[in-house]
């Protein structure tokens, strides 16, 4: 019974552990295991590395706490604290021919994953364009406060104090500011937390490899309650996501355009493996639906209303293109590639926000193209 217990404590805490995969290079495959873990609620952190040969990342609570002064804690006048609590989590990239292949060497976490990635002090780290605009507003003898309160009107989302602001500022006078500060990654906080890899009701569907049978994923079904987290989700991000110039928007499908012909091989494999499709119809799976990110490429002129002077005495007519606000789609068991690039990249590049249902049966490619 406690061997079963502790087995239940460990698939709570367990995030979905990045595929396995190749990257072209080492930042690429950085990269995506730490945005992959951030969608989980964890902060992957490079514990060792060669930068020609290979790469181990962790978990940022894994390690322990030493006591290297050797004080005695009696003795200590604050207490000393750590989050280090030796999680295990660990993945390994290796540079093999031109490739840097990824493996998982241990997917399983000790914690509870954070709810809100805000909550971590990585979110909490000043832009190089912030220390900029700190440096400047500080010689010209802006209090603190003043200089907080500027930021936030250019950024509404920060989350630094005044203490944090302190210490950038004693690190300016030091001079021990580094440019790898600037370079250290930081979350989304606009990305959607996933803090379990089971909904609620504990239902996961098990799908398996036509050809041979084999166990392909596991994919939890969502809860109501769940469901409706992600409509909050995408109601409260609408508003900033409707004012983000059009041109900002168009290019985030230029740059999916790109990594879509980057990884069409990746992605066609992931088709085959599900569905038992081949190579060549699996492409064109994928091909259909690139047509559409590019067509949404120049929405900034599809987007232009119309203007008609004098139409009657005195009355001018025109029309305006707005957002509408929450879009969905459902994908189908067929074209499990196409479907998704059918629809989410006109509402997203129109200004709307999305909330897409997978197909449970064949999940891997709406994964895929969004991660």
């Amino acid at each position: 019974m406690e061997t079963q217990s502790q087995e239940e404590v460990i698939g709570q805490n367990k995030m979905l552990p990045p595929e396995p995969g190749s990257f072209q290079d080492r930042e690429d495959l950085i990269k995506y295991v730490r945005d992959f873990g951030a969608s989980q609620g964890y902060v992957v952190t490079i514990k060792k590395s060669r930068k020609d040969r290979r790469v181990i990342l962790g978990c940022d609570r894994g390690g322990v706490y030493r006591n290297r002064r050797k004080i005695d804690e009696s003795k200590r006048k604050r207490k000393a604290s750590s989050r280090l609590i030796n999680c295990p989590f660990e993945a390994i990239g290796k540079k093999e021919d031109d490739l840097w292949v990824l493996t998982i060497k241990n997917g399983h976490h000790n914690h509870e994953a954070l709810k809100d990635m805000s909550e971590h002090p990585c979110s909490r780290r000043f832009t190089e364009e912030e220390v900029r605009q700190i440096k400047v507003m500080t010689e010209a003898g802006i209090k603190p406060r003043q200089v907080l309160k500027a930021l936030k009107q250019t950024n509404p989302e920060l989350q630094s104090t005044p203490r944090h602001l302190y210490n950038l500022k004693a690190k300016i006078r030091q001079g021990t500011l580094s440019e790898k500060s600037f370079n250290s990654w930081r979350p989304n906080r606009s990305v959607l937390v996933i803090t379990s890899i089971s909904p609620s009701s504990g239902t996961v569907k098990q799908n398996n490899q036509p050809a041979t049978q084999e166990v392909v994923s596991h994919v939890p079904i969502s809860t109501y309650e769940e469901f409706k987290a992600a409509v909050s989700a995408a109601r409260q991000a609408f508003p900033l996501w409707k004012n983000t110039p059009i041109t900002t928007r168009q290019s985030i499908m230029f740059k999916l355009q790109e990594l879509i012909r980057r990884d069409i091989d990746k992605l066609a494999m992931t088709i085959i493996t599900e569905q038992g499709n081949t190579l060549k119809g699996a492409q064109g799976d994928l091909l259909r639906g690139l047509e559409v990110v590019e067509h949404v490429c120049g929405m900034a002129t599809l987007q232009v209303g119309e203007f008609i002077p004098n139409t009657s005495n005195g009355i001018d007519t025109y029309s305006i293109r707005e957002p509408l606000g929450v879009c969905a789609g459902i994908c189908p068991l067929n074209f499990s590639a196409t479907t998704p690039l059918w629809m989410f990249p006109i509402a997203i590049t129109c200004g709307n926000t999305f909330v897409l249902k997978p197909c449970e049966k064949y999940p891997g490619n709406s994964f895929g193209i969004i991660f």
